[in-house]
C-alpha cells in the first residue's frame, strides 16, 4: 500500500510545476468543467434538493455506522451475495487474493479504493493479468503513475501524450492525435481482454443497506462489461459507501454525476446479486448470462476510526465527484501530486488522514493556501478547510510548535 513521504511529495509538485504537457493538459481540463457544472446545476435546480438529501443520508449511516454495516451484509446475503469485512488494507488485498487466486485475466472498473488498497499491483504480483478498462485508468497504467483526479484519472494528459502512450505501450499504429481515434483503438484492444477475462473487479459510488443493491455510475459502458461478463464479479466498496436506501444510492449517483461535469450520466448499473432467472415454474436460480458469482469486499481501512472523531468524519461524506480538486488553485498547478499517494487535493488530504493516519494527512496539510473555494462548491457541504486546518494544528501540537 502507498505511503506518504513529504520529501517525495515536494519532489512531485516541483516535478509537476515544471512539466508545460502536464500544466497545458491540466488548463485544457479544469477551464471546460469549470464552466460546465454551473450550466448544469442551473439547468437542472432539483440536483441542489438532492445533494441536501445526500448530505442527511450519509450523516445518518456515520452516526450509527457499525448497525448499517450490519444491514448491509445481511442484504447482501438475502440477495444472493457473498460478503465480507476488510479491517485493513492488508486483509481486503488478501480477501481478494483468495477468491481471485493466480493465473487469471482479470478487468476492472476505475475504483479509487481498489487503488487505496493497490489492489491491481497486489494482483499482478501473484501471476494474474490484470486490465485497467476505464480509458482514463488504462493510460495511468501504460504510464505507470497514479490517477490525478478521482473522475477523471488521465485528466493532466494531453490528447498528443495519450496518443503516444497508446502507440508505444499497446503497440498501435496511429494515424493522428485525434481524441476519437485514441478512443476507438482502445475499444478494439478491451474488447478481447473482456471476452477472456475470468474475473470483473468493480468499485460501487453507494450500497443500499436495505436492499444490498449497490450503484455504479458511467458513460463509456465498461462497468457493464466487467461486472456482466466475467464468470466471476468482486466489487471493493467502502464503508463510508454505504447508504440507507436503494433511493438514497440513486441520489447519490445522481449528484456525483452532476457535479463532475458529466450529467446526466450515459449508464446507470444496479446489481443486487448475482445473475438469476426464473423464467422456469418461477423458480430462481444463480447463473443465467450474467456472473452466477458475487463477491462484495465491504472496506473499512481508518473508516470505522475515522467515524468516531467529530471533525474527520464529516470527510466520510464524500461522494468523489473531485468538484474540490477543480477549484483548489493548488490542485489545478500540481494535480494529485498533493494530497496523498492516492487521493489528491483538498479531499485527498482528508482521505489520505482517514486511511493512512492523521500525521500523514497533517504533513501535507501545509501545501493548502487555506482560501476554503473546496468547501463553496462541495455538494454535501464537508468544511474541507477546516479538516485541513485542524490537522495542520494536530502536527503543530505533536512537533512542539
Amino acid at each position: 500500500m502507498p505511503s506518504v513521504a513529504l520529501e517525495e511529495v515536494l519532489r512531485d509538485v516541483r516535478r509537476a510545476l515544471e512539466d508545460p504537457a502536464l500544466q497545458e493538459g491540466l488548463r485544457r481540463a479544469y477551464t471546460g468543467a469549470e464552466r460546465r457544472v454551473p450550466e448544469i446545476l442551473a439547468e437542472h435546480p432539483e440536483i441542489l434538493e438532492l445533494a441536501r438529501r445526500v448530505e442527511e443520508a450519509k450523516r445518518r449511516v456515520l452516526e450509527d455506522l457499525d448497525r448499517y454495516i450490519e444491514m448491509a451484509v445481511e442484504s447482501l446475503k438475502g440477495v444472493g451475495a457473498e460478503p465480507h469485512f476488510a479491517g485493513t488494507a492488508e486483509e481486503a488485498r488478501e480477501i481478494v487474493a483468495g477468491i481471485v487466486g493466480s493465473g487469471k485475466v482479470v478487468v476492472m472498473s476505475k475504483s479509487m479504493v481498489a487503488a487505496e488498497i493497490g489492489l491491481r499491483e497486489h494482483l499482478e504480483s501473484l501471476g494474474n493479468e490484470v486490465w485497467e478498462t476505464d480509458l482514463g485508468e488504462l493510460l495511468i497504467q501504460l504510464q505507470g503513475s497514479k490517477p490525478m483526479h478521482t473522475i477523471a484519472p488521465a485528466i493532466h494528459l494531453t490528447r498528443e501524450e495519450a496518443a503516444r502512450l497508446v502507440s508505444e505501450k499497446l503497440g498501435v499504429k496511429l494515424d493522428g492525435e485525434k481524441i476519437e481515434e485514441i478512443v476507438a483503438v482502445v475499444r478494439r484492444y478491451l474488447r478481447d481482454k473482456f471476452v477472456r477475462a475470468d474475473v470483473g473487479i468493480s468499485g460501487a459510488n453507494a450500497l443500499a443497506a436495505d436492499t444490498g443493491a449497490f450503484v455504479l455510475v458511467e458513460n463509456e459502458g465498461n462497468i457493464r462489461l466487467v461486472t456482466g461478463l466475467p464468470p466471476l464479479h468482486i466489487a471493493v466498496v467502502g464503508v463510508d459507501k454505504i447508504v440507507p436506501t436503494l433511493t438514497d444510492a440513486f441520489h447519490v449517483a445522481m449528484v456525483q454525476a452532476a457535479y463532475a461535469s458529466l450529467y446526466p450520466p450515459t449508464y446507470l448499473n444496479v446489481i443486487a446479486g448475482p445473475s438469476s432467472t426464473a423464467d422456469i415454474e418461477k423458480k430462481r436460480v444463480y447463473g443465467a448470462h450474467g456472473p452466477p458469482k458475487l463477491h462484495v469486499v465491504l472496506v473499512d481501512n481508518g473508516r470505522k476510526k475515522a467515524a468516531k472523531k467529530p471533525l474527520l468524519a464529516e470527510q466520510l461524506r464524500c461522494i468523489r465527484c473531485g468538484r474540490c480538486q477543480l477549484e483548489c488553485p493548488v490542485w489545478r498547478l500540481t494535480a494529485n501530486h498533493w494530497g496523498g499517494p492516492v487521493y489528491g487535493g483538498p479531499m485527498g488530504v482528508g482521505w489520505t488522514a482517514v486511511t493512512l493516519g492523521e500525521e500523514s494527512g497533517a504533513e501535507l496539510a501545509h501545501l493548502c493556501l487555506g482560501c476554503a473555494r473546496c468547501d463553496e462548491v462541495c455538494p454535501v457541504r464537508i468544511p474541507l478547510s477546516r479538516i485541513i486546518r485542524w490537522l495542520k494544528k494536530l502536527y503543530a501540537e505533536s512537533h512542539g510548535l
